[in-house]
């Protein structure tokens, strides 16, 4: 092969890979339609370069038990990115971590705690763990959050 062809031919599949990795990834997000805090997750994940599909559900309990996200894990609302289930409010950089993951079936920030993203309204942030639910339905902490420290006066 000639030199320029093959420096052409380099440079063609070093493009398509970056244009492959600029695209954003797409989570679906179903949530209840009065609650304030999924839409601030919504437009966080899209703040962060996801591209959100918005399903107002009228049973969200039903999606929950669908996607098999444990009660134990349950927060207000329930993304499925890559056929995995993310719960709650998640950082993003734990749904990148996720997709790394074959062996988990999906991650959840149970409850609602203050801090986590989508949930900062100016209140004390309180800490917090992502944890993991692998293939056989245990929990793994994959990432802790601590509350920040509070100078003493």
């Amino acid at each position: 092969m000639h030199p320029r062809l093959r420096i052409a031919a380099l440079a063609a599949l070093l493009l398509s890979g970056a244009a492959q990795a600029a695209e954003p990834l797409t989570i679906d997000v179903h949530r209840d339609a009065n609650c304030g805090c999924c839409k601030d997750w919504i437009v966080y994940l899209k703040d962060n370069g996801f591209t959100v599909r918005d399903h107002v559900e009228r049973d969200i309990g039903a999606v929950k038990q669908k996607l098999g996200v444990q009660p134990r894990l349950a927060s207000c609302h329930t993304g499925v990115i890559d056929g995995k289930f993310v719960e709650g409010h998640v950082p993003v950089a734990q749904i990148h971590a996720l997709l790394k993951r074959p062996d988990l079936r999906g991650i959840a920030v149970p409850g609602m705690p203050a801090g986590s993203p989508g949930m900062d309204y100016g209140q004390p942030h309180e800490a917090y763990q992502v944890l993991g639910l692998n293939r056989a339905g245990q929990d793994e902490v994959l990432a802790s959050y601590p509350a920040p420290k509070v100078p003493r006066r």
